[in-house]
């Protein structure tokens, strides 16, 4: 799928890096081109992708400080400027356009739902939301603001792929190691998804291709994605367990969403050198993924790669009645019930009838 990447806020301007970073190292051409905004200059700095500074008239370059209102007030107000942006990138070969953003922030959360719906009027292609859920230990705010603003993403965009930041963070990493690692490991999923059926290395007998990605999104809502390998041997024979095992714990263990296997849509791509894939072990998995998921909607086909390693990438689509994504909206549901009522300015009670005039 040869894909336009968006990056909103500074965790979305750090992963769009890092799914672009992956693609070129890996020499996929997946990701066609690829553009970073916020509101804060000290986050677009350090971005190797050209940048759209927006809100300069509002916040002057300094961000919206969490308030995700505000950020969806300024993307509104400057959606013409990334769009122009955005305009000579949108080559006639571009298959979808990727926004990717954290929802617990305030740019992020708040910008990308208006810039999802935005696209979404002008281009005919696919707009699909990648967003990043925050973990429980960062605060209310990040727990409201991301609870509101998934569930606009959900409605504007065509597919919205999560990522659950407390299934990824090892226990004891710091806040900046860990999250650079979240990136990696979920720039390798999604960077895997887009170039299956692209960039191809040899010749598969039944090879994944962008319409099937494509076909398993119209489900639309949520939807995760998983991965995981292990050595193969060089007969196919003996990957029948290799290739089954890989698929369950992609499912199991790999999910970026975990526990999200209550889905309407599957897809299941075996990564590999074609000579050493087991079609027996690609089918087993594929009715194993029915079963699981109680979808009868599971694709499957190859990922030729020049790899003695056997891979899984497994998506899967319309997940939104998972238990993992309700304990999120419990927690973001909690959250806005924990806010403290405002506090009555003492000034206003001279500017109204609060209290009577002497006189």
């Amino acid at each position: 799928m040869k894909a336009l990447l968006v990056g909103v806020g500074q965790a979305g301007g750090k992963l769009t890096t890092a799914l672009s970073e992956f693609d070129a190292g890996m020499g996929f051409g997946a990701v066609r081109d690829a553009l970073a905004v916020n509101t804060a200059a000290a986050d677009l700095e350090p971005l190797p992708l050209d940048t759209v500074l927006i809100g300069q008239s509002r916040v002057n370059g300094h961000g919206v400080g969490g308030d995700n209102e505000l950020g969806a007030e300024v993307m509104d107000e400057d959606s013409i400027e990334v769009l122009d942006a955005l305009a000579p990138r949108m080559t006639a070969e571009i298959e979808a356009v990727v926004v990717v953003a954290g929802l617990g922030g305030g740019t992020g959360s708040g910008g990308a739902p208006v810039l999802v719906r935005e696209l979404s009027r002008v281009y005919d292609v696919p707009v699909y939301a990648l967003g990043v859920l925050p973990g429980r230990d960062e605060g209310a705010l990040y727990q409201v603001n991301a609870g509101r603003s998934l569930k606009t993403l959900v409605r504007e965009a065509d597919a919205t792929i999560l990522l659950d930041n407390d299934a990824w963070r090892s226990a004891g990493e710091s806040v900046g190691g860990g999250y650079a690692a979240i990136n990696e490991s979920m720039a390798k999923r999604v960077g895997l998804l887009l170039a299956a059926g692209e960039a191809t290395q040899g010749v598969g007998e039944s090879v994944v291709d962008t319409s099937e990605v494509i076909n398993t999104l119209r489900a639309g809502g949520m939807a995760a994605v998983g991965y995981a390998s292990s050595p193969a041997a060089e007969d196919p024979g003996e990957n029948v367990n290799t290739v089954t095992s890989a698929v369950r714990s992609a499912v199991m263990t790999g999910l970026s969403l975990p526990n999200a296997t209550d889905a309407d849509a599957g897809l299941v791509a075996v990564a590999g050198d074609p000579n050493r894939i087991s079609r027996k072990g690609a089918e087993k998995a594929r009715k194993w993924l029915q079963e699981e998921t109680g979808s009868m909607q599971v694709r499957g086909g190859d990922f030729p790669l020049d790899s003695d390693r056997l891979a899984a990438v497994v998506l899967l689509a319309g997940v939104e009645r998972s238990s993992r994504v309700e304990e999120f909206l419990e927690r973001a549901r909690q959250a806005v019930r924990d806010e403290p009522e405002a506090k009555p300015d003492p000034a206003m009670a001279f500017q109204n009838d609060e209290l009577d005039d002497l006189m």
